[in-house]
């Protein structure tokens, strides 16, 4: 395995929660069947390439989430124009058409995906950058590639954990696709992903992690009820600001994480928690300890002195 191989923990049967039983089989079937006309009215438009309008692009990204019967709440300003890498955290398959609502872009994904049905030939056609990430000495050549793109006024979209994870754990960013925004003097935009039900409960339904198959995601999905998918974009990070690709994604991450994993104080924001991985219990870091451990010292006495007499 390469060190651009990373894998992470987690498990459909560990993590992931089970899809629903009984009543709900017509619901996910109907959700289902409207996903599928989505897409196919997607690949109507591909001929078209870039004189499909924007906007028309990010209602059909978000039309493809809400057909899985999943309701999207999106925070935060709109992506900057012009050349751009938009770096998310990764999740599910949603997390694809969740991106694309904040600004349509070149992708870049592990080459597998190219062998997947309707979804793989339709990434390809639709300009999707693919990444045999067990291959080291493919990593520059498609680095330069991207700067280039960028370079042109277009927007590249990456999920630099490099793989998936349950929603209640998440991996570090992996550095390399950073040298492209440096290289081509574009600005990073971070932008967080996560998924909760109705009752604010994160859930990892949407999940699509380890040995999960597709058609068992899309499923597990489809027979969710109250599926919420949270798109929050992060402050943008402006070129020359970092000297490096390690401090540029160091930054990303950091934006990224604000206000639900790890405790930061830098440019992106303030305080904010960490989450136990596979718990979603909240915990503080060594250094900060929690309130109810906290110890509150008795004032110390001051001996009496002559002056006091």
């Amino acid at each position: 395995m390469s060190v651009w191989l990373p894998g992470a923990p987690c498990t459909p049967r560990a993590c992931v929660e089970p899809a629903g039983r009984g009543a709900v089989t017509a619901r996910a079937v109907l959700r289902l069947t409207a996903v599928a006309v989505v897409l196919l009215a997607g690949v109507a438009l591909l001929p078209l390439g870039g004189r499909v309008p924007a906007g028309l692009v990010r209602r059909w990204a978000l039309t493809v989430v809400r057909a899985a019967g999943v309701r999207v709440r999106v925070r935060g300003g709109a992506a900057p124009s012009g050349g751009v890498l938009l770096v998310a955290n990764h999740i599910s398959w949603l997390d694809i058409p969740l991106l694309a609502a904040v600004r349509p872009a070149r992708l870049i994904a592990k080459a597998e995906i190219r062998r997947w049905p309707v979804a793989g030939a339709l990434a390809a056609r639709a300009g999707v950058v693919f990444l045999e990430r067990d291959r080291l000495r493919a990593l520059p050549g498609t680095v330069a590639h991207l700067a280039d793109a960028l370079r042109s006024g277009a927007a590249v979209g990456v999920f630099p954990e490099g793989s998936t994870w349950c929603g209640r754990a998440r991996g570090t960013f992996r550095r390399a696709v950073f040298q492209a925004a440096l290289d081509a003097g574009v600005p990073v935009q971070p932008v967080r992903l996560g998924y909760r039900l109705d009752s604010g409960a994160v859930s990892t339904a949407a999940a699509f992690v380890g040995d999960d198959s597709l058609l068992a995601s899309l499923w597990r999905v489809a027979a969710t009820r109250g599926l919420v998918a949270e798109v929050d974009v992060r402050p943008v990070i402006p070129p020359g600001s970092h000297p490096d690709r390690r401090t540029l994604a160091r930054s990303a991450q950091k934006c990224v994480t604000r206000g639900a994993f790890v405790l930061f104080l830098d440019s992106c924001g303030g305080d904010s928690e960490q989450v136990a991985p596979h718990s979603g219990r909240r915990v503080m870091p060594d250094d900060h300890p929690r309130p109810d451990q906290q110890r509150t010292r008795p004032p110390r006495l001051r001996r009496r002195g002559p002056q006091d007499r």
